[in-house]
This record gives C-alpha cells, sequence and structure tokens, in this order.
C-alpha cells in the first residue's frame, strides 16, 4: 500500500470513527457537522474532475451547486404544498423521494454543465475563469430575481425528504447516506481517472497536440469532464439543500465557487481524497476559529499561501509524496 493510500484509509477511518463516536455521546450537532463537510467534500470531487483531470479552472461551479439545490427546493416544496409544477399538457407533481430528486438535480446540473462548457470549453486560460464566473452570476442573479421560489429570500423546505427504509430526520442515517454517496462518486473517480477517457484527458491536458495527432478531440474529452464535474457538484448541492432544509441565492454566489475549490487547493489538486481532506479541514476551521472571530477567514487564507507557496501537493502532497495522484 503506497503512502498516500494509507492517507485516504485514515481519512476514511475518521469519517467513520468520528460520527460513530459523537452518536455515543450523543452530539447529534456534531453528526450535523460531518455531513456537512462530507456533502462539501463530495462538491469538492466534482470540481476536481474538471480542475485535476482536465485542467479547467472553473469559478462557476456554485452554478451546479445551486442547481442541484434548486431541484431539491422545487419539488419539495411543491410537494409539501400538493401544488403541482405543471398542469398543462402534462401533469408533472412535486415529490419528496430523495433518489428522484437526485436524479433531477444530476440531469439538471448536468445539462447546465453542457451548455455552458459548449460555450467556455472553446477559450483557455483566463478567458475560460471569466466565461464560468459569469454563467456562474447569471444564474445568480436570476435566482434573486424569481419570486415564486423565495427569491432574494430563498426557500424553506419543513419536512427534510425521504429515502425508503431509513429517517432521515435522523442525523446518522442521514449522514450514512451522504457518504455511501461521498464513497461511491471516489470509486467512481478512481476508475474513471484510470480508464482510457481519463488517460486521454490527462494527455490532453498535458500535451494538446499529441492527444490530436491520434485523432482524439480535447474538446470533446474536456466536455465530458465537464459535464460528469457538473453532474457531481449538482448532486452535492441537492443533498446540501436537504441537510439544511433550506435553499437561497448564496448556493450560487461566486464565493460559494470560490469555497469549493479551496477544499481541492488545500487537500491537494488532483489528489482523489484532497477535496475530502480540505473540505474537513475548511468545515474544523469554521467550527473552532468561527466562535473566535468573525474574520476566521484571515486565518484560512494565511495557511492557502502557505500551501500554494511551499506545499503545492497540498495537504495529502506533503503527507504522501510525489507519489500516483488519484490511487
Amino acid at each position: 500500500m503506497t503512502r498516500e493510500r494509507m492517507v485516504n484509509a485514515a481519512m476514511l477511518l475518521i469519517l467513520i470513527a468520528f460520527p460513530l463516536w459523537a452518536w455515543a455521546a450523543d452530539e447529534p450537532f456534531m453528526i450535523t457537522l460531518a455531513t456537512k463537510a462530507v456533502i462539501l467534500a463530495l462538491a469538492g470531487v466534482g470540481l476536481n474532475i474538471a480542475l485535476g483531470l482536465g485542467g479547467m479552472i472553473s469559478l462557476g461551479h456554485a452554478a451546479f451547486f445551486g442547481i442541484g439545490g434548486y431541484a431539491m427546493g422545487v419539488l419539495a416544496s411543491h410537494a409539501q404544498n400538493f401544488d403541482p409544477i405543471l398542469e398543462g399538457p402534462f401533469l408533472i407533481e412535486g415529490t419528496n423521494s430523495m433518489p428522484i430528486i437526485w436524479l433531477t438535480a444530476i440531469i439538471a446540473s448536468g445539462l447546465a454543465a453542457l451548455a455552458i462548457g459548449a460555450i467556455s470549453i472553446r477559450t483557455t486560460g483566463a478567458y475560460f475563469i471569466m466565461i464560468t464566473l459569469a454563467f456562474g452570476q447569471m444564474l445568480f442573479f436570476f435566482a434573486i430575481s424569481w419570486p415564486a421560489y423565495g427569491g432574494e429570500d430563498g426557500l424553506s423546505i419543513w419536512v427534510r425528504n425521504e429515502f425508503p427504509g431509513l429517517n432521515t430526520l435522523d442525523p446518522i442515517q442521514f449522514y450514512a447516506i451522504a457518504f455511501t454517496i461521498l464513497c461511491a462518486v471516489l470509486i467512481l473517480t478512481a476508475r474513471l481517472a484510470k480508464s482510457p477517457f481519463g488517460l486521454a484527458l490527462n494527455a490532453a491536458r498535458q500535451t494538446e497536440i499529441r492527444v490530436e495527432t491520434v485523432g482524439i478531440s480535447p474538446y470533446k474529452l474536456r466536455l465530458i469532464a465537464f459535464t460528469i464535474s457538473g453532474m457531481i457538484t449538482g448532486l452535492a448541492g441537492a443533498l446540501f439543500a436537504d441537510l439544511n432544509r433550506f435553499v437561497s441565492p448564496t448556493m450560487l454566489s461566486w464565493q460559494t465557487s470560490g469555497e469549493i475549490m479551496i477544499f481541492v487547493i488545500l487537500g491537494g489538486v488532483a489528489r482523489l481524497f484532497g477535496p475530502v481532506v480540505g473540505a474537513v479541514l475548511f468545515i474544523l476551521l469554521e467550527h473552532l476559529l468561527g466562535g473566535i472571530s468573525d474574520y476566521w477567514h484571515i486565518y484560512l487564507g494565511a495557511l492557502l499561501l502557505v500551501i500554494v507557496l511551499f506545499a503545492r501537493g497540498g495537504i495529502i502532497g506533503v503527507l504522501a509524496g510525489r507519489e500516483a495522484k488519484h490511487g
């Protein structure tokens, strides 16, 4: 077992042991805190496919995170009000079924990522960053001006949505759902990175001309990766909105995009568990330092600066060294 896999295994053990301890100690808030970290880690894993594997620096991934959140909010709000979403030409009703909501969030965010990526990926560098940011801000202002679903005030859901056979209002059971999804996506990401598609995508990130000479389109590779990335981030958005039973335009803001990118950078870009470590550290700092000062982001910024300057492989890079990524 490589050092990086040992670090990954240790992180998994922490994510299992900590909520079990909190459950045994009757500390539901700590379980909720761990759930938040796991869901944000899932969003970071989504971005890491575009950023780490594809080399696409996106500042608009909050768009997909928010679309997933609003997919949950719209469906659940219509279900709780017994008001159909659409009556003609065919009936579309709301639902409080988590699997249906997740599927809707994945499809909606995937279509948005496909459309945004089709335009954005034609550019590179700063232009790509600014176009993805612009799309994210467009959706942010659209949500603010959408009074049917709360507008600037957001939308509250009275009761958490349902999953067959589980009590989702029980913090440890909801954590189990989020953790299982994160593990499944991590497995998918690891296999994707080692597949012919992942190898070609990595090659396109390093030397685009060589990929073109063998008849593979770097544009198509990046578009597929960007779409998959958006779908995973959208799923995280639906889970995050369900955790809080609330969705607001804040989920679509550029600050949210920045935070998701911070998770990836802190843990290690292109490292399989990089976003997981980054999200856990972010939530830990927020919890420990947020109660001391409202300006705790100063300490986060200092840590980020140190990592960017002296540990470009992120925290996992420091612990595991220069070993195979996504292993």
